[in-house]
């Protein structure tokens, strides 16, 4: 990726998976699943030799055609919620650029299917690399073991504004808000980078001088359709933002569902603290 040796490629699942239950069925198949990828042998047992390893860590690494034929590259997993997402450092991702041209990243899915998550393939449009993800489970009393493996590319994927799985800083409210202005205003807001429970930090992504920079005005008349409205959930400060739709309509995306379209009022009106309209869709 261009950007590698100065950003880590981050990629959350969008579920927060569960510990390991008492006992996980075996995989249905197992051993190497070829027909998902053209990967060398060699290369997929060095996948699942790391999965193992590092369960219940989710693991991460990037395949590379390094000049004595393609490799696996171990890399670290930096993420504080290891067993949820990872994050592939930078200078690891150098270290790999530094062997041969990077073909593909990895990752496993600890506790679940190798099934791609919405935040996936987002990332992976991003990337603009294959990814191949492997599943990893425990049976009570028995070592770890790798399930299937599943293999995705990037395809033009965009996440629906309804319905989109949830994973912090990838696929959430801001994300959510960011995509509804671009694809229905045609407006286009700055990424900001955002921890876990930033608004318990000392952060303030929602401040209305941060607002004021992107182009927005607090408004004081009815809301209608594209005015961001800012609630405050347990935090001093607003810390969930959705999009009025009109007809008493709200869209937006809670941690741990589904993006929604629900009642504005209520809950919502009672933690709203304002509303606020980009001043190139005032007369949208």
């Amino acid at each position: 990726m261009a950007a590698s040796r100065q950003q880590a490629c981050c990629a959350p699942d969008d579920l927060q998976f569960p510990a390991a239950p008492a006992a996980l069925p075996r995989p249905a198949q197992r051993g190497p699943f070829l027909w998902a990828t053209p990967m060398q042998q060699s290369t997929l047992q060095a996948i699942q030799a790391h999965a193992v390893a590092d369960y219940p860590r989710e693991c991460c690494g990037l395949i590379v055609a390094t000049a004595g034929g393609e490799a696996y590259v171990a890399c670290r997993n930096v993420a504080t919620t290891p067993s949820e997402h990872f994050i592939l450092p930078a200078e690891d991702y150098a270290a790999a650029e530094d062997q041969g041209e990077v073909l593909a990243l990895v990752h496993s899915h600890p506790n679940a299917a190798a099934n791609p998550s919405d935040a996936d393939r987002v990332i992976c449009e991003e990337s603009g690399l294959t990814w191949h993800i492997v599943s990893v489970g425990q049976v009570t009393g028995e070592a770890p073991e790798c399930g299937d493996l599943q293999s995705i590319s990037p395809c033009g994927y965009v996440a629906p504004l309804v319905g989109r799985q949830f994973a912090h800083g990838i696929l959430d409210c801001y994300t959510l808000v960011r995509d509804f202005h671009a694809r229905e205003l045609g407006i286009h807001l700055n990424q900001y980078e955002r921890e876990d429970d930033w608004w318990e930090k000392g952060q303030d992504l929602y401040s209305l001088d941060r607002l004021r920079a992107e182009g927005f005005e607090q408004i004081e008349d009815e809301p209608r359709r594209g005015d961001m409205i800012l609630m405050q959930i347990r935090s001093t400060v607003p810390n969930h933002a959705g999009i009025h739709l009109g007809d008493g309509q709200m869209l937006h995306h809670l941690h741990g569902r589904l993006s929604e379209v629900v009642p504005y009022g209520g809950m919502w009106t009672e933690r709203t603290r304002y509303i606020v309209r980009h001043k190139e869709a005032r007369h949208g």
